[in-house]
């Protein structure tokens, strides 16, 4: 009777627990993963790294707004947001993007390069893996700060030499107006005052020597922007067969077919006791492989490749940014004529380091437009190799990237009062203002930061810290002798008088001028 009784009861409970049991079950892992996910984002120092751009969407719609035009107002609104802290941002690159707040970069530029690479950060930035960019060339810095920079004393002239006579080849003898596309133009004077220094008076105006050091210059430009543009899981994939890499390879192997037979030439000559060695980067760099047995033509012949790059490509962008400003204010090439004119006047016309340091106006007003027309959006870009922690408690993880919002100093009225506006005697004013300061070491310090030349943390075209661009005061000194030759020689501005400066172009965090625009020069 029990028995008969208690079966339907059982058999009841039994099918109440059946069924309940997808219920529990589903509830029992939901409270599994959420603690799961609650451990993983407690112990992920990423979580706790704000991020800019999350009302865009996801990862992928982040990226495409960065690359589409979004990424300066993405720095600058997380800027803005968080000065006291870093935050994340979602760029072209495989790694997470940190962005670190101005006040936390002198415990940076202190850390390690086993904690912080710049190599490795370069070799994300230019796509190295794709593009076969040389980033870990330890002999190209080391030269050019002992062999380099204190050559240009007696370098300087014989640069200003060459950038006479190629002004001279390139741009119109005309006394009438004359349409030309400057940047192109640029680009050969530079290619060819730079060439003088690193090849010597016999290739500097060669064509295959030309064509090899621009065209790599702008076809490895090209491919960064392309590789940049495929979303980073896919790159692997379709990065090697798109035209614009495989050019790249393409340039590489022709110049080093050009150069590897002048480096064999140079080598062998230098066997004769007579000989007497050109005083060039190129003999530089075949010396110093002689001291440590390495007679490697192929790798000299990429090294020079690669200075040309750097180069040329700094310089062309600088001075083309420059131009284009000065073109639509035409009014101000008289100031900068007669800035040119009374430096040059104490040296008996020759373009000496001390020379070129007094022009204390042309150098403002290219430091003036490297501000308010950067040429980028960020810099201090380093890969963090070991999780470190920042003075403020934020971790950052290893894998990371780690950059400095340049645009969003640039554009603080905190460091530069009414930094909406173009002022071009900015610097300038600065540099008179030293004499407000009480003692000569913060004279001096007011002097140092006013210069286009100098890195700190408001001036970051050069990159700070021990990293920071070697090759700045040649660079500086060859962007000069340019602009003041081209102004002492020509007048400036727009076509048909235009008084809009042309746009730069922008890509992701790059920015650089628009290469077909036109100008107006006439020779005086």
């Amino acid at each position: 009777m029990n028995a008969t009784a208690d079966t339907p009861l059982e058999g009841t409970l039994l099918i109440e627990a059946a069924n309940r049991w997808p219920v529990a079950a589903t509830v029992s892992l939901a409270f599994a993963f959420a603690f799961v996910v609650q451990s993983v984002f407690k112990h992920d120092p990423l979580s706790k790294i704000p991020i800019v751009g999350a009302e865009y969407g996801g990862q992928e719609s982040r990226r495409k707004k960065f690359v589409n035009g979004g990424a300066k107002n993405l720095y600058l609104d997380g800027y803005n947001k968080f000065k006291e802290q870093a935050f994340r941002i979602t760029t072209t690159k495989k790694s997470t993007n940190i962005v670190v707040a101005p006040k936390f970069m002198d415990e940076l530029k202190k850390l390690p390069d086993d904690v912080l690479s710049f190599n490795e950060a370069i070799e994300e930035t230019l796509q190295a893996k794709y593009t076969g960019v040389e980033t870990n060339i330890e002999m190209l810095p080391r030269m050019v700060k002992t062999s380099l920079t204190p050559a240009l004393v007696r370098l300087n002239p014989i640069i200003s030499d060459e950038v006479t006579e190629a002004t001279r080849i390139e741009l119109p003898q005309s006394g009438e107006w004359t349409e030309v596309k400057i940047m192109g133009k640029l680009m050969r004077i530079i290619a060819m005052a730079s060439g003088r220094v690193f090849v010597g008076p016999e290739l500097c105006r060669n064509e295959e020597y030309l064509d090899a050091a621009i065209n790599y210059t702008v076809d490895l430009m090209k491919a960064i922007r392309k590789v940049s543009t495929i979303p980073p899981w896919i790159r692997p994939f379709l990065a090697p067969r798109k035209p614009e890499v495989r050019r790249v390879h393409r340039r590489i192997v022709e110049a080093v077919e050009f150069l590897k037979p002048v480096v064999k030439s140079r080598r062998e000559a230098s066997e004769d006791p007579y000989y007497q060695k050109p005083d060039d980067m190129l003999q530089w760099m075949i010396d110093a492989q002689e001291k440590t047995g390495d007679k490697d033509d192929k790798k000299l012949a990429k090294y020079q490749l690669g200075i040309s790059f750097a180069a040329i490509h700094t310089t062309s962008l600088t001075a083309t940014n420059t131009l284009y400003t000065l073109a639509a204010m035409p009014e101000f090439v008289p100031i900068l004529r007669d800035d040119i004119q009374q430096a040059l006047a104490g040296a008996n016309g020759v373009f000496t380091s001390i020379a070129m340091q007094n022009m204390k106006k042309l150098d403002s007003f290219i430091k003036e437009c490297m501000r308010y027309h950067a040429m980028g959006f960020s810099s201090f870009q380093r890969k963090v190799l070991k999780t470190f922690t920042l003075s403020n408690g934020q971790v950052i993880p290893a894998g990371c990237i780690i950059e400095v919002p340049a645009i969003g100093i640039y554009n603080d009225n905190n460091f530069f009062p009414d930094a909406d506006q173009f002022d071009p005697l900015r610097f300038y004013k600065m540099r008179q203002s030293k004499t407000e300061q009480k003692t000569v070491s913060k004279q001096a310090e007011v002097v140092a930061n006013a210069q286009f030349v100098s890195v700190s943390q408001t001036s970051l075209t050069f990159g700070y810290g021990r990293h920071a661009c070697p090759g700045r005061f040649f660079a500086v000194n060859e962007i000069k002798m340019i602009l003041a030759t081209l102004l002492l020689n020509y007048d400036i501005r727009n076509v048909a008088g235009a008084k809009e400066r042309y746009p730069n172009l922008i890509s992701g965090a790059i920015v650089h001028p628009d290469p077909d625009r036109v100008l107006l020069l006439k020779k005086l």
